[in-house]
């Protein structure tokens, strides 16, 4: 396995060129509103940027690279790396890439690959243990390392594909979180693509020619229940256009008080007001649905510069 680069289509005219300039800030802007919706970077913060190789964890280091400079607060970046000793693994690529970006960095090498086919059989899914190996690693490091904050580069569809599959698979409804507090207690886990599409990711990898490292672990089995929601993600956005927009929006219109978890909302304790209610017993409310792409405070106070 050898990094590969992202190459964008050739530009052939002033409106290629002039598209990407828009992606660009597109990306920014999204960024930076989740920053500010959900709090995630903090004036004097040293973010950890997880950087797998992968077009989505570069692109998060690309456009906060471009925020810190943009910010109305002053934060720190240092990217790393978990090498896990996958066979083939081109060691030297992303070194060789942060040296050229100038940004601090850290290679851990942890043994986690030998570890992970070791224990699982032959054709069964790796992500749980993998993702357990890696957390438990990458904490440790934050903390040698002075960081306060672990970002992350999960994207609107990996948010969206991990609430259907707690849906689906997990009879529960939970997604993943665009900020939370790590397992160990002791970081807080950023997760600013929150909300950001993967197909834009993909063309900015390509525009921007990252040096991309495949990953032939856990994402490429063909297998995994993810790769099925995403499969019907993917239909649903060609068949009926802004249904996945929607669903995504709903994770931040939640409703307690039409669902039936008794620990958020107290139907017991239901007794009659004698004044009407606005969000009574209305089964579906026709109403335009509030878009992750409409400005808002968060998002004044993150990247005005654009």
């Amino acid at each position: 396995m050898t990094g590969t680069v992202a190459k964008a289509a050739p530009l052939g005219s002033d409106r290629a060129a002039r598209e990407d300039i828009k992606l660009e800030k597109r990306l920014i802007r999204q960024v930076g509103q989740a920053i500010g919706d959900f709090g995630m970077i903090d004036n004097g913060d040293k973010v950890m940027v997880c950087l797998s190789g992968g077009k989505d964890s570069y692109s998060l280091l690309e456009i906060l690279l471009t925020l810190r400079q943009r910010a109305p607060v002053s934060f720190d970046i240092v990217a790393v790396n978990l090498d896990q000793k996958q066979p083939g693994f081109p060691a030297e690529v992303l070194p060789d890439y942060l040296r050229r970006r100038g940004v601090p960095f850290h290679i851990e090498t942890q043994d986690t690959y030998s570890i992970v086919t070791r224990v699982i059989p032959t054709g069964k899914t790796m992500c749980s243990l993998c993702s357990r190996l890696r957390r438990g690693v990458l904490y440790r490091v934050a903390g040698e390392l002075g960081a306060n904050r672990i970002a992350l580069g999960h994207h609107r569809d990996d948010i969206l594909g991990t609430f259907f599959l707690n849906l689906f698979y997990g009879g529960r409804i939970k997604g993943m979180s665009p900020k939370l507090v790590s397992d160990d207690g002791q970081h807080v886990v950023i997760r600013p693509l929150a909300y950001v599409n993967e197909v834009d990711l993909a063309r900015f990898a390509a525009v921007k020619q990252f040096p991309i490292i495949p990953c032939n672990l856990c994402g490429s089995q063909d297998n995994l229940k993810r790769q099925e929601v995403k499969r019907m993600l993917a239909e649903w956005e060609r068949r009926y256009p802004g249904r996945v927009k929607n669903t995504f929006n709903a994770l931040s219109r939640v409703v307690p008080s039409h669902l039936m978890d008794r620990s958020l909302h107290d139907f017991a304790g239901l007794r009659p007001t004698g004044r009407p209610l606005p969000d009574g017993d209305i089964a579906f409310d026709d109403e335009p649905c509030t878009s992750a792409d409409e400005p808002t405070a968060g998002l004044i106070r993150f990247a005005e510069a654009e």
